[in-house]
């Protein structure tokens, strides 16, 4: 054989190889693009471990740790708006955060999961008794996002006395009525931060067993759920509730679009992340924003293979 003839097909491999107008939330000034913290127990809710204690998560998750935060840091730095990320790590105590997670905007539906924790806590104590129809609500709203089945508890059950529990008890340490408008759950707003202290509620200090009903359901959400934290990957088992909306904020009408869950064996990371796009926004754009910052985290393929509304 020639040297041409046997040098042009290795060549060839080379290549290859090479190959509303009422007064609504003001936004809070923009926070860094990513930080690394380590949360102290009491900021865990569970005992502190060593940072370099065994994961439990898959390799997927562990690979290229540093690699994979700075690219969502960086996506979610490039967004327009006001988008914030938050995800603790309940097994070493870190907390990761990009963009700005102490800005507050409209809640959406994700004030549901506080809504259906005040009420399975009161009900664990015997201070109301939650009945079949009850029950029935609780899982359309957590499910379907079904508002109808939200008012219905929250007339039932005080609504309004309800926010000083979401503030204190669950840690929403900024969760507030939006200005102008009645004390409502449609009405709310928060931050980033404020869906993460609930989510971490419901993991490490709910009644075992309403934990155990509310982490299945979030795990079974409706197919127009299956966005957000849902991006983290099948393998990580997420569950979320997530909130869309148009919204009043300086003026104009614009779209949010929230999550807030858990995936990991053992629900190990928290997750929650909340963004107010600017008026071009569409419930599209959104929802891919969120679940691509959380795929992008996790190692997961991005873009998110996800179903929107």
């Amino acid at each position: 054989m020639s040297v041409r003839r046997w040098l042009v097909p290795l060549l060839t491999i080379f290549a290859l190889a090479a190959c509303g107008s009422d007064k609504a939330p003001q936004n809070a000034s923009q926070a860094p693009a990513s930080e690394s913290v380590s949360a102290g127990a009491a900021e865990a809710g569970v005992g502190a471990r060593q940072a370099g204690a065994s994961a439990s998560a898959s390799p997927t998750v562990k690979a290229s740790a540093g690699s994979r935060e700075a690219s969502a840091a960086a996506f979610v730095k490039q967004q327009p708006g006001t988008f914030g990320v938050v995800i603790r790590d309940r097994q070493t105590g870190t907390v990761w955060k990009a963009g700005n997670t102490t800005a507050t905007t409209w809640t959406a539906s994700t004030i549901k999961l506080a809504i259906a924790t005040d009420l399975l806590d009161r009900h664990r104590q015997g201070a109301i008794t939650l009945d079949g129809t009850d029950r029935a609500n609780l899982d359309k709203a957590l499910i379907s996002s079904d508002n109808d089945a939200a008012t219905a508890l929250w007339n039932r059950y005080d609504g309004p006395g309800m926010l000083g529990r979401f503030q204190q008890k669950f840690g929403m340490r900024t969760l507030s009525v939006v200005p102008g408008y009645d004390t409502f759950w449609r009405n709310l707003r928060c931050s980033a931060d404020d869906l993460q202290a609930l989510m971490g509620y419901v993991l490490e200090k709910l009644d075992p067993a309403d934990r155990a009903y509310l982490t299945k359901t979030l795990r079974n959400v409706a197919s127009n759920q299956r966005w957000g934290v849902w991006a983290a990957g099948s393998t990580l088992s997420p569950g979320n509730k997530d909130g869309w909306a148009q919204k009043p904020v300086n003026g104009k009408t614009v779209w949010v679009t929230h999550t807030v869950g858990f995936a990991g064996a053992g629900e190990r990371y928290v997750v929650a992340a909340m963004y107010e796009q600017g008026a071009s926004g569409t419930l599209g754009k959104g929802a891919h924003a969120v679940s691509d910052a959380v795929a992008m985290y996790f190692g997961a393929p991005v873009p998110a293979k996800i179903t929107t509304p």
